[in-house]
């Protein structure tokens, strides 16, 4: 039985779970040190302590369970640099059987509330800092969809809290930001879509130039429930103020009235309405938890931002365009929002986009902005699709369905003094602070110890890779401590507008590759291996110019096999793994052929879509957005796991497999011919009615715990929708080696290698001398 939990309460994976003490030892092992961290995770064995975490005034790691304390001399020394530090006065009555909670052993994540300034007469009625929300809505669609948008929304400002603030931006040819304090009279102020518009501007424009001379950073003065002046006010009100007013306003709200020429696009300028929306948020509320929700229904074809010309005849740019760099607007437009993303990290502010059309509306230029500020994404075909509608619902939802939505996060991150962080994969900002901890390799958002994610929710998990000082320890064994330590330290606020700070500290073990490997192979964890193998190519995909993602996975993996398999040279028919490792050649098999490598069959928004999900999922969803599951249903026996693989079709089988971003139910040939002959509505026939229904229910369970809510395909062995689950399939019978495939079963159309075949040709090369 699989480890039903296997982030446990630190929420913490690592590739290796015991480390070879050297720099050399290390980059023999192929597959990096890294950890993947969900920074805030819930979980019910964490305790909440009302007070401040206690800091080594050497390196300021947080007083954790595995500081060293001499009890008579209220001292506490630092694991990590080793520091002898005083314990304060209010911890005066430590002792052996009196211990504060982050002493003992079983917290290493310990979770504390920070009270902002209190009103010293009555402490308990200590400010809330409430969530913003500025709504953007693209207005150049067709009818049906902006009704479908308007109900969309109409329900989001139903479900928010009351206190909640919310503010509304249109656009179209040109952006508009509606007033919602002036009740009497609809009011709005008007921004021209052909040109950028400084931040100044906006701010001139919407006379907020007495609100704007405050400071960016850090939170307002003068905050009273939650805001600050009247003149922030007139476009930003409590939910349960402006209720009314924005859902009158949404039923007057038209579809862009602008003429459109014949053969020519309509003109969008989603770049000005998001910089807009930025630069009045951040005249109102620096520094406190803000999303901007964009949804947007077509690519920008107006101002900064722009993905395609006006004329219907230039096709949107596709990945060959990007590779031959004959894609005119994209590096302008990915460097306006760059610089979007440092003006909302400076903000502390988020950027979700909600895009449903049927073609492409430029995710993969605004992927920068959403990923630096932690934002959330949704691509679906249509604002009525079922993918848009209940992902939509579910980020205002509260209780189980809630996403958890927190604000303003730091991530801090305290190492032993052997390693070094390189950078961390995921939706965060690096902050640029150095120290002796940073590595001069930097993968990812690197150069620093400290990051900032102005918005996480509570299945953001980011990777972090990590390297070892490059001086030669092993040569003092006795001297060195057997263990190393990791602390993560996360500050946010969370939805209801509190302050926390959540430390975990994890230890694990150095080992003497010179000596013995097998600690080394018995810690190795092959999921969150794989999961970092696939981050780390799509990172290189975008970064490296010319970088073959097939050939680096296949030259690191015949490295591997080299390394840890047992065989005799130039015998392939001698090769074995141990156990530890045996799943992760077939997870690179299938991360090869998977969309985050082979972008051929995608759209660059596709693309980019996939990669920003890859990299804020836990690793068990991200596994399987490489290597989906599939689990077969017959009368004979329960539902059971079945291989991923074209031998497990059977006409009297039904199939789920789940790819993550969409499930599919796939029913045998025999059970459709019955289904479609009704037997299922014959009493006689009622184990054919819970047959067809169990991968139903199933289907249900996984769709709704996930964000965003996958696409579910209904289909039949032979329809034309069974493509959904050929295409994850192993090729095992192709159209070339069809003779000895079982009755019922079926054949993939390809060329593609088999993954028996692709084993054969890893060990012949693995073995190679």
């Amino acid at each position: 039985m699989a480890n039903s939990d296997p982030e446990g309460v630190d929420g913490v994976r690592m590739t290796w779970n015991v480390w070879p003490r050297t720099k050399l030892e290390a980059s023999k092992c192929v597959i990096p040190l890294a950890a993947s961290i969900a920074p805030i995770r819930p979980h019910s064995d964490i305790p909440t302590l009302p007070y401040a975490p206690l800091r080594c005034r050497t390196c300021s790691a947080v007083l954790n369970a595995y500081s060293r304390v001499d009890f008579l001399a209220k001292i506490w020394i630092c694991p990590f640099c080793y520091q002898r530090n005083q314990f304060p006065p209010h911890y005066a009555m430590i002792s052996e059987t009196n211990l504060p909670c982050e002493l003992y052993p079983q917290y290493t994540t310990v979770q504390y509330t920070l009270q902002m300034d209190p009103d010293p007469n009555n402490p308990s009625n200590a400010p809330q800092l409430q969530p913003v929300f500025v709504f953007v809505l693209d207005t150049c669609m067709i009818e049906e969809e902006l009704v479908f948008a308007k109900s969309a929304l109409k329900q989001a400002i139903g479900l928010l809290p009351e206190q909640a603030l919310v503010g509304f931006v249109s656009f179209g040819t040109q952006a508009l930001v509606h007033e919602l304090g002036f009740t009497e009279m609809s009011k709005v102020y008007v921004f021209k879509g052909s040109k950028e518009i400084p931040k100044e501007q906006v701010l001139e424009q919407l006379g907020l130039r007495a609100a704007g001379g405050r400071p960016t950073a850090g939170y307002p003065k003068g905050l009273q429930n939650g805001f600050t002046n009247t003149v922030v006010n007139r476009f930003l009100l409590p939910a349960s103020d402006c209720e009314f007013t924005l859902n009158s306003l949404l039923d007057e709200l038209q579809t862009d009235q602008w003429p459109v020429q014949a053969g020519h696009r309509a003109s969008r300028c989603t770049g000005v309405a998001l910089s807009v929306a930025a630069g009045f948020l951040g005249a109102c509320l620096p520094g406190t938890g803000a999303r901007i929700i964009a949804l947007v229904g077509g690519p920008c074809t107006e101002g900064p931002g722009t993905i395609v010309s006006k004329d219907l005849s230039e096709p949107l740019r596709s990945h060959k365009d990007l590779f031959k760099d004959a894609a005119p607007y994209f590096k302008k437009a990915v460097k306006f929002y760059d610089s979007l993303a440092k003006q909302l990290v400076d903000q502390g502010h988020v950027l979700d986009l909600f895009a449903s059309a049927l073609d492409q509306v430029g995710v993969a230029e605004m992927k920068v902005a959403i990923e630096r500020t932690g934002g959330l994404v949704v691509l679906a075909e249509s604002f009525g699709h079922s993918v848009f509608k209940d992902s939509f619902k579910r980020v205002f939802e509260d209780g189980e369905q809630s996403l958890g939505l927190c604000f303003n996060c730091m991530l801090e991150i305290g190492c032993s003094k052997e390693i070094k962080v390189q950078g961390i994969i995921g939706p965060c900002t690096s902050l640029e602070k150095k120290g002796p901890n940073v590595s001069d390799t930097v993968i990812g958002e690197g150069n620093t110890t400290t990051w900032k994610m102005c918005g996480l929710d509570k299945s953001t998990c980011l990777t972090v890779i990590f390297d070892l000082s490059s001086t030669d320890q092993s040569n003092v064994p006795e001297t060195v401590n057997p263990q190393f330590y990791l602390q993560f330290l996360t500050s946010y606020q969370d939805p209801e507008g509190k302050t926390l700070i959540r430390v975990t500290t994890v230890t694990r073990q150095w080992a003497d590759i010179s000596v013995s490997t097998e600690e080394l192979i018995h810690g190795f964890d092959q999921e969150t291996a794989a999961v970092v193998m696939a981050r780390i190519t799509s990172l290189k995909m975008e970064t490296e110019e010319g970088f073959d993602a097939t050939r680096w996975l296949d030259r690191n993996l015949i490295r591997f096999c080299s390394k840890f398999g047992n065989y005799r040279e130039n015998d392939p028919s001698s090769f074995s793994l141990n156990p530890c490792f045996s799943l992760f050649p077939q997870f690179i098999f299938n991360l090869r052929r998977s969309q985050f490598v082979q972008v051929f069959n995608n759209s660059p928004d596709e693309t980019a879509y996939f990669r920003v999900l890859l990299n804020k999922e836990n690793i068990t969803n991200a596994a399987v957005m490489a290597q989906p599951s599939l689990i077969s249903y017959s009368f004979n026996s329960p539902p059971q796991p079945a291989l991923l693989d074209v031998a497990s079709i059977s006409a009297d089988h039904i199939l789920l497999l789940d790819s993550y971003f969409s499930i599919v139910v796939f029913h045998g040939m025999t059970i459709a011919q019955w289904r479609n002959m009704g037997y299922q509505n014959q009493p006689e026939h009622q184990a054919f009615a819970l047959l067809l229904e169990a991968p139903q229910v199933d289907a249900q369970i996984i769709i709704r715990d996930r964000f965003p809510v996958p696409r579910l395909v209904v289909c039949d062995q032979h329809g034309s929708q069974a493509r959904f689950l050929l295409a994850k399939l192993n090729p095992s019978a192709t159209y070339n080696n069809a003779t000895d495939i079982a009755q019922g079963s079926d054949i993939i159309f390809t060329d593609d290698v088999s993954l028996q075949v692709f084993c054969e040709h890893l060990q012949r090369l693995a073995v190679q001398s």
